[in-house]
Parts: structure tokens; sequence; C-alpha cells
């Protein structure tokens, strides 16, 4: 990887693009520092401090520590992410979109105004929801109708403004602009987070307590890392033999080819989505102020990341047994809905592929489906893995940190496709400087 970096920086093109990229997240980092006009900083500091829900951390974390601090980017890329699963989501119940889809570059261009839309009307509700129902509540220094415009017009313009520095660096930076912008959030928050365990786990312990200390908390963060990195680069190839056929006067065809499945094949949104609804009444909870009683309480608690592990309370464990469930079910729900073994059957005998020892047709649909079931079920378990370890230290050790398995997956995952775009684009030009030559 160093090298990598290294090599790109002999390329003016690529040094170029790599220097656009940092004065971009410098940027972005400046931005969130900026407050919104009109409201009290300290606001959410202390709102936060009162809830005992994890939900809103994460949040924080996904926004590089922006929505703690008010700032004027506090909605982040969270609008254009949700409007991008959206859009994912109605292009399998929509025909029209699914058509757009298949259009090529013309489709594709379509597909992105679209969801530029539909993050700009996100950010348009969620700003106006934080401003109308906090705004009352101490948010705003003044509570009028100008304020509460001026922070709907700030955090709309905000969470804008780094669609727009992302689609930038897409096209003028080393590419993956918002999973980039996303990423340089999380890694903002992880200095923070790692001076707190050290601060709780090693700081004023005996030297012994302190070196293990220090040398378990380093060998958990490298094993998840690379666990990550196993998930993300590993890969079943189904071989794929082509026949001959004469075209002309040529006999043509008879390449090997291959399909690869990947072993994590819905990336990170599973957890996602298992984590959004488990974490769902809780927020509802706490926007309305709904204390829980009774049972009702008991749910809530189970529902928290919070109470998970916890050896003084395990029945509350089970909320864990759930949250396993769902990123199971979401793994094989999310797959089902982007990959379609019968379209790639189809497409394979249109063109005079087969896989050796099974008919084109149905049979090639099944046996897709079929290797793709343990494949799904093999990453699921890998993803849980990551994102329990977390869970596990915090509910026996109380090390609580903003990062977890979702984070580091998301790090690991868009360094690694953002390291083999430069390659990429290091190898083109390589190929350009050739053909000139």
């Amino acid at each position: 990887m160093l090298e990598t970096l290294k090599n790109a920086f002999k390329i003016k093109e690529i040094r170029n693009k790599i220097l656009f990229t940092f004065a971009m997240l410098v940027v972005i980092r400046l931005g969130s520092q900026l407050p919104v006009p009109g409201v009290d900083r300290h606001y959410f500091s202390n709102w936060f401090a009162q809830q005992t829900g994890d939900a809103f951390n994460f949040f924080d974390a996904f926004t590089g520590g922006s929505f703690l601090n008010m700032s004027i980017l506090a909605l982040n890329i969270t609008p254009y992410i949700t409007s991008s699963i959206i859009m994912q989501l109605l292009t399998i119940a929509i025909p029209k979109l699914e058509e757009m889809q298949r259009d090529g570059e013309e489709g594709r261009k379509k597909m992105v105004s679209i969801t530029r839309y539909v993050t700009v009307g996100l950010a348009l509700f969620e700003s106006t929801a934080m401003a109308i129902a906090f705004g009352g509540n101490g948010l705003l220094e003044n509570y009028n109708a100008l304020n509460v415009i001026t922070v709907i017009a700030a955090l709309t313009a905000g969470s804008a403004f780094l669609m727009w520095v992302g689609e930038r660096i897409t096209e003028n930076g080393v590419g993956n602009g918002i999973s980039i912008v996303l990423v340089i959030n999380i890694i903002s928050r992880i200095p923070q987070d790692l001076a707190s365990l050290f601060q709780q786990f090693v700081i004023g312990k005996p030297i012994a307590t302190a070196v293990c200390a220090a040398a378990l908390i380093l060998a958990i963060i490298i094993g998840m890392v690379v666990l990550v990195i196993i998930l993300n680069d590993g890969v079943r190839k189904i071989p794929v033999q082509y026949a001959k056929k004469m075209q002309g006067r040529k006999m043509v065809g008879g390449q090997t080819s291959s399909i690869p499945l990947k072993i994590n094949t819905a990336g990170v949104i599973p957890i996602i989505f298992a984590s959004s609804l488990m974490q769902l009444p809780i927020i509802i909870c706490s926007f309305f102020k709904i204390n829980g009683t009774g049972i009702w309480a008991h749910i809530l608690r189970g529902l928290n990341s919070s109470y998970w592990c916890n050896p003084k309370e395990p029945v509350y464990s089970i909320g864990l047994l759930v949250y396993v469930v769902l990123v199971i079910f979401f793994a094989y729900f999310y797959t089902s809905i982007t990959f379609n073994p019968l379209e790639i059957a189809e497409n394979m005998k249109k063109s005079g592929g087969f896989i050796p020892g099974i008919r084109p047709g149905k049979p090639t649909s099944e046996y897709l489906s079929k290797i793709l079931n343990y494949i799904i079920f093999i990453g699921a378990v890998g993803l849980t893995i990551v994102c329990i370890i977390p869970y596990f230290f915090n509910g026996i050790f109380n090390a609580s940190v903003s990062f977890g398995g979702t984070s580091l997956i998301i790090i690991v995952s868009v360094v690694l496709e953002t390291m083999k775009q430069i390659e990429s684009q290091m190898l083109v030009r390589n190929y350009k400087g050739f053909l000139n030559d």
C-alpha cells in the first residue's frame, strides 16, 4: 500500500488528484467546526449525556462529530446514504427505474440526478424536524421563525455541499468521493476513542497491567482489521467455459472465464439495516420523551446495545441474538435484490457460456443460488463476529467507543477500493504512455 502511494506521487497527474482529494478533506474538517448561526452548541452535548442508547453516538461517528457540535455539516452525507439505499430498493420495486438503470451511461446519469433530489428532500425534512422539535427546547437561543428558517437552510445547504464535494472527489480526485467523505468523518473520531481507551485501561495502572492492556487493545483492533480484509477480499470463483462457434470463416470462443462471488456480498448494508431497526424504537421514545415502564422498559433495554453482554443483567443479551438474526436476514435480503442468478444464467446461455458439469438455463441458476446461499451465510457470520466484539468488550469491561465493527468495515473497504483505483489509474497511464511511444 505504501509502495503504491510512493509510486503514485511520482506521477504528476495522479499526484494532483491525491492533493485535490486531501484539500477537499481539509475543507470538510474545517466546515465541521463552523457552527450554525443562532444555536447553542452545547445543547446536543448535554442532550447526548442524558441518552442511554448508542444510536446517536453511532450517528455522530458517521458525521465526524459535526452533529454533536451542531456545525453547518451536522447532517453530513447521511441523507445521501439514505437516499442511495432508497433508490436501490425502489429500483427493484419500480420497473421504470429498473429500465433506467439498464440504459447505460444515460440511465446512470438520470439515476444520479434523482438521487440528488431525494438527498436534498431528505436533508430538508430532517433539518426541519430538528429545528422545530429541538428549537423550542433550547437548541435555538431565540426560538422564532427567522432562526428556524436559518437552521433549516444551513443544515440543508451543508448536506448538499458535502454531496457536491463527494462528487468532485470522484471526478477530479482519486474516486469513491462519498465513501471517502464518510471515512474521514469516522477516522476523525478514532484518536479521541483510542485516547479514551488508554485513559481507562492503561494510564495510571501498574506497568505490567498497562502493557498487557495496551497489547490486548492493539491485538483486538489488528485482528478485527485482518478479519475485515479477509471478508472484503474473499471471493468464490465459479468457472465458466464458452463454447466454440463459427463467426464468418473464423472459429471463435472456447475461452475460460469465471464469475467472482464475493463472500461479503452485501457489504456493510445488513449491519446498518439491523442497527437502524433495533435503535428506531429507542430514538422515537427519546424524541417524544417517552419513558418506558414495566415490560416496555425491559424491551427498550434489550434493544439497547449498551446493555448487551453485561454479566450483571444477562437477560438483555437476548437483544444481541435478535441483532444477529437481523444481520443474517438482511444479508440474504439485500443480496437477493442486487444479485439475480436467473438473469446471469440467461446471459451466459445467450453468449454460449456454461459452468462445467452444469446444464445451461435453470440448472445453472439453481447451482448459482445454492453456492450463493452458502457464501452469504459465511459472510454474514463474519460480519456478525466483527460487530459483536466491540459489544462484548463494552458489556464486560465498559469499553465504550464510537467506532466499532461497522466503522472498521467501512474504513478498510474504502481504503482497499481506493488503493485499487489508484493502481488502475497508474496502469491506464502506463498503457497510454506505451501507446504514445
